[in-house]
C-alpha cells in the first residue's frame, strides 16, 4: 500500500493529486482524472414508444431532478429519474447532447 500525505504546509503540496510539487498541470494527469463520458442513448420500448436515456451523470439526486425538469419544460415532453439514470419521452438526443456538453459534460453516445 502507497503511503502519501494527506495533508502538508509545504506550499508547493497539492491536495487533489497529494503530492509536492504538483503533478496536476501534465497533460497526461490531466485525462486520468477526468470522470468517465456522459452516455446518451435511445431505447425502443415494446410498443414503439421510445425513450432517451442519459446515464453516468454524477450528480445529487436532486440536481438530477431539476436538470431532468428544465429538460422536460424546453422539450414539452415527459420524463423520469429511474434508478439514478434521466429517462426523457421520445428521441432527443441531439439536443440533449448540445445542452449537457454546453454545461461542460463530456458525452458519448451508444447505439444507433
Amino acid at each position: 500500500m502507497e503511503q502519501r500525505p494527506v495533508y502538508s504546509t509545504d506550499p508547493a503540496f497539492c491536495p487533489a493529486c497529494r503530492r509536492s510539487p504538483c503533478c496536476c498541470q501534465d497533460p497526461a494527469m490531466l485525462k486520468k482524472r477526468q470522470p468517465e463520458p456522459v452516455r446518451l442513448s435511445f431505447v425502443r420500448g415494446a410498443k414503439g414508444a421510445g425513450v432517451t436515456r442519459i446515464e453516468r451523470l454524477i450528480l445529487h439526486p436532486t440536481l438530477k431532478e431539476q436538470l431532468l425538469s428544465r429538460f422536460k419544460r424546453r422539450l414539452g415532453c415527459g420524463g423520469a429519474v429511474k434508478e439514478g439514470v434521466l429517462e426523457i419521452q421520445g428521441d432527443h438526443r441531439d439536443f440533449l447532447q448540445a445542452e449537457l456538453e454546453a454545461e461542460g459534460y463530456r458525452v458519448k453516445r451508444v447505439g444507433g
